[in-house]
């Protein structure tokens, strides 16, 4: 999620074919569809992730997505060991379904806990697994990646990436002050 800037319903849609992944370089996932947990009463299905389009676009749009050679790495790493699901899924359950959100949601504060000091894991930071895509978002902005590009990647229009996701990330205060300073020593 944090690589590619996914949603979880993306991520946990995710297909083999999907991905390009070359052995180096820069690889890309086509996102094309999403599997948000919802209440079953609101499905036509009765099945708790209901297979959606793109939000905000139409139902055979496709979201391109420039991934790096770590997620590119990391991905192919995950097929070799745990192989792909019947329909080309990547992340299934034990039975093979969707992984739950309550699974990938426990895991995450396990990983929480193993990794921020106590002040942060008492604050809001990453508190959700959402919060890996908009940190990931508010990287690429960050690091100067120019706001329709990011905006592409993530699959929004540039007014609600500048509105939602610019101010994600902790600690960029210094860099932006000091970027500030050059430009004016220039």
């Amino acid at each position: 999620m944090y690589y590619a800037a996914l949603c979880p319903g993306e991520t946990v849609a995710l297909r083999k074919q999907d991905c390009h992944l070359p052995a180096t370089g820069w690889g890309r996932i086509l996102v094309d569809v999403s599997r948000p947990e919802v209440n079953i009463q609101w499905t036509d299905t009765g099945d708790a992730h209901e297979e959606r389009g793109l939000k905000h676009r139409g139902r055979d749009d496709v979201r391109p997505v420039p991934i790096p050679p770590k997620l590119v790495q990391i991905l192919g790493q995950h097929i070799a060991e745990f192989g792909v699901g019947e329909d080309g899924r990547l992340f299934r359950s034990e039975r093979g379904g969707v992984v739950a959100s309550t699974a990938y949601t426990e895991v995450w504060q396990d990983a929480r806990k193993l990794v921020l000091t106590p002040a942060q894991f008492a604050s809001p930071l990453a508190r959700r697994p959402y919060d890996l895509r908009h940190a990931a978002v508010s990287l690429w902005l960050n690091t100067g990646v120019p706001a329709p590009d990011v905006a592409e990647r993530a699959g929004h229009g540039v007014d609600v990436l500048l509105r939602v996701y610019a101010k994600c990330l902790d600690g960029h205060q210094e860099i932006a002050n000091k970027r500030i300073e050059d430009a004016l020593a220039a």
